[in-house]
């Protein structure tokens, strides 16, 4: 026998109202939901009282005709920006590996943690290999340096409440004064680095993929063994990473 789905009724009804707006007309009183939907008036009129607040429905100035509200819109443009953000990060990274071969990484910030969202992975036998979906302390890795110093004093400190910070190597940064210094220095170089703070014998380089407002949203990173460091490609790499940050924040964030 089939296992039926279990359903949630007030989200059932949720549901009902987004797709009575799929049809013809684009805008619904009160009653002509109620009515299409075969619900309660009382509940369809909460049900759309507290959709509106979220701001999922919004009304004409009579307050009586209902219709789709900004937040879907919202939702849908960060979808697709998200889903742009990791597509031209993939054609910029083969550029990159084509040239350096060297592992490169995009990535965001969620709470506390760094968030790796997209990479490709060098050839070489002897290489870093970051994985999708995995995270990181932001303190212990380049691109989450880049991402903090982004962020205010208070929300640094929301983000660090007690001055000791988890060490992932014997190299990462464990205080809250050295990682406020650490940040002064990404935000003069405009560069964030890892020197063996994430895994012993790798550094890495990172940049600032920037939003209209000039707000850091997204970091690229390179990652090197130290064996493969010379002064050379150490130029390079941060030739790469300016460029790249520039190419990505100009396609994806500032279009218009």
């Amino acid at each position: 026998m089939e296992q039926q789905a279990p359903k949630v009724k007030s989200a059932d009804r949720v549901l009902d109202i987004f797709e009575l707006f799929t049809g013809e007309k684009d805008s619904y009183n009160l009653t002509e939901i109620s009515k299409n939907l075969n619900m309660p008036s009382s509940s369809t009129y909460l049900i759309l009282q507290n959709m509106l607040s979220r701001g999922y429905l919004e009304t004409d100035r009579s307050g009586k005709q209902f219709r789709i509200g900004y937040k879907l819109f919202a939702i849908r443009s960060g979808y697709m920006r998200n889903a742009s953000l990791t597509g031209e990060f993939n054609y910029i990274a083969e550029k990159i590996i084509n040239n350096l071969n060297e592992t490169v990484s995009l990535s965001i910030r969620t709470g506390n943690q760094l968030l790796y969202i997209g990479e490709k992975v060098s050839t070489h036998s002897l290489r870093f290999n970051p994985s999708l979906g995995v995270t990181l302390p932001l303190h212990a890795t380049a691109s989450g340096k880049i991402l903090l110093a982004d962020l205010s004093a208070e929300e640094l400190r929301a983000l660090y409440p007690t001055d000791e910070l988890e060490k992932v190597t014997g190299k990462t940064i464990s205080s809250f004064s050295d990682l406020l210094k650490e940040l002064d220095k990404v935000r003069k170089q405009e560069f964030g680095y890892n020197m063996g703070e994430t895994v012993d014998g790798v550094h890495c380089v990172a940049g600032a993929v920037k939003d209209m407002d000039d707000r850091a949203v997204a970091s690229i990173s390179i990652s090197i063994p130290v064996v493969r460091i010379t002064g050379e490609v150490w130029g390079n790499v941060h030739d790469w990473i300016r460029r790249s940050c520039e190419e990505l924040s100009n396609k994806v964030y500032r279009q218009n």
